[in-house]
């Protein structure tokens, strides 16, 4: 089959900058395109944390103009580099003022006043640099509300362009909370024209919703999991936008994400200190008793270990886990927990490990080796979310025989399967009420089984090793979905 152009246009990859999942899916799914034959190439911001001379990146020659409305042209420098470990060609938009900041989005908690420009401002210049490399996309491939203005704009501005003529446009949903609400006069700035400024289209609430009009004008918009596809159509899930996805739902599409087993393997993990696999698990135990020694925790193979790795923030699930925690240290376990975020989190979890510190081990910040080593270490991994778009840490879980515990909803329902002893079949154990009760049920169950049903245990853990989310599939996956939206596009264009 023919290779497609595809510009995927994002506000974080990983290695370069992450805050959450959109890193790690852009700085992956390119390389497994570009495995497929096609053409790939990624636009982000220069961050001032991203360094010219780590990642080998060189200055395109000439100034980037990027037309910004009522502030008029603003310029900007472009460096090219390559996505470690692949030849699939990255650009970063560079600009002092918008982008020459300590933090992505915000800082100290504290979201930037001019968010809207600065993602208006990479928007667009996603559109002039494709025009400046005269690549021509098949598929521009937006992601979340930083980048969702570029089926706006492909829809208005370059309508005519010849340029675009062909180009279609899918915008991925990674967490539907963040959509990229501002003041309206944002409309000024992305310049597409105030007949736009609807009910319909941008505008909610007198204000201006990026993500909104990104929904409206792809040509396809996908959730990263089948579950959350069907979560964000309802009002529990929907953030306010669940009218307007359902008006759009014959456009939508839930691609699970993949992950990334070169780097996370038990069988070749360079941050643990014994590999093991399927076959021969010696070497968890004694990753268990290094994670022990790590949180200086007793050293105990008769009790189970319970590991948890990720943002301190309300859609994790902390609060359930705030309220469930007096109850779980009655129970003979331990519990390791690695992760930052909300500040009365972060002290309530430190003042639980001092009240119990043979039993809960804490670590306020990230250490990307610890997380290697907890997902190696732990019996089983608890991942208590509200929502949860996709997930990865469970995934993980699985790879490294660690039982995941989890809420069902989103990527976590669509990724384990409940365990069920009748059937011999389940990789982890399920709670389905956001309540303190239906978590501390879950772990205590999950505890049951592992105490006193140790061959079930075994079976579950060796059950949850053999399972694959691989990148190739999830590429696929994209792939079906970008010639469907060339299809369109060409079929639309000839009539």
């Amino acid at each position: 089959m023919s290779k497609l152009n595809i510009l995927i246009a994002a506000s974080e990859v990983v290695p370069f900058a992450k805050s959450g999942g959109l890193a790690d899916v852009v700085g992956a799914l390119p390389k497994a395109l570009k495995d497929l034959g096609h053409d790939v190439r990624v636009v982000m911001p220069r961050y001032y944390g991203i360094d010219i001379e780590t990642y080998g990146l060189k200055l395109l020659e000439g100034e980037l103009g990027v037309p910004m409305g009522s502030m008029g042209e603003v310029w900007s420098a472009v460096y090219e580099g390559v996505i470690p470990n692949s030849d699939v060609p990255i650009y970063f938009i560079e600009h002092h003022g918008f982008f020459g900041r300590k933090g992505l989005y915000d800082e100290d908690g504290q979201g930037y006043g001019d968010n809207d420009n600065r993602f208006i401002f990479l928007s667009k210049a996603v559109m002039q640099l494709a025009k400046k490399l005269h690549f021509k996309p098949d598929v521009i491939h937006a992601n979340d509300w930083h980048t969702a203005p570029i089926p706006i704009l492909l829809n208005s501005t370059y309508a005519n362009d010849p340029d675009f003529k062909n180009t279609g446009t899918l915008l991925s949903i990674h967490n539907l909370q963040h959509q990229g609400k501002f003041h309206k006069g944002a409309m000024d700035v992305l310049g597409v024209g105030w007949e736009h400024f609807n009910m319909h289209e941008l505008e909610e609430f007198g204000g201006v919703n990026l993500l909104k009009g990104g929904i409206v004008h792809a040509d396809a918009i996908n959730a990263v999991s089948k579950k959350y596809a069907q979560e964000i159509r309802t009002s529990e899930f929907g953030w306010g936008l669940e009218w307007t996805i359902n008006n759009h739902a014959h456009k939508l599409y839930g691609i699970l994400n993949g992950v990334d087993y070169e780097e996370w393997s038990p069988a070749i993990d360079p941050f643990i200190s014994k590999t093991y696999d399927t076959g021969k698990l010696a070497g968890k135990q004694v990753c268990k008793k290094e994670l022990q020694e790590a949180f200086n925790l007793p050293i105990r193979k008769d009790v189970p270990l319970i590991g948890l790795v990720g943002r301190l923030a309300e859609q994790k699930g902390i609060t359930l886990l705030a309220a469930a925690i007096w109850n779980l240290m009655e129970m003979d376990i331990q519990i390791v927990l690695l992760g930052t975020g909300e500040k009365w989190a972060e002290h309530f979890f430190a003042d639980v490990a001092t009240k119990y510190p043979e039993k809960f081990g804490c670590y306020i910040g990230y250490k990307n080796d610890l997380a290697h080593q907890i997902e190696a270490g732990s019996d089983m991994f608890l991942m208590p979310s509200l929502f949860e778009p996709c997930g990865l840490n469970q995934i993980y879980s699985l790879r490294y025989g660690t039982v995941p515990i989890v809420r069902a909803t989103g990527g976590l329902d669509d990724t384990i399967e409940n365990y069920d002893k009748e059937s011999n079949s389940g990789t982890g154990f399920k709670f389905y009420d956001a309540t303190p009760e239906a978590l501390t049920g879950t772990v205590k169950w999950a505890v049951d089984i592992w105490n006193s049903e140790k061959n079930e245990f075994v079976k579950i853990r060796r059950r949850a090793m053999k399972q694959r989310f691989d990148w190739a599939e999830a590429a696929q996956g994209y792939e079906d979905v970008y010639r469907h939206i060339v299809a369109g596009r060409l079929s639309s264009t000839h009539q």
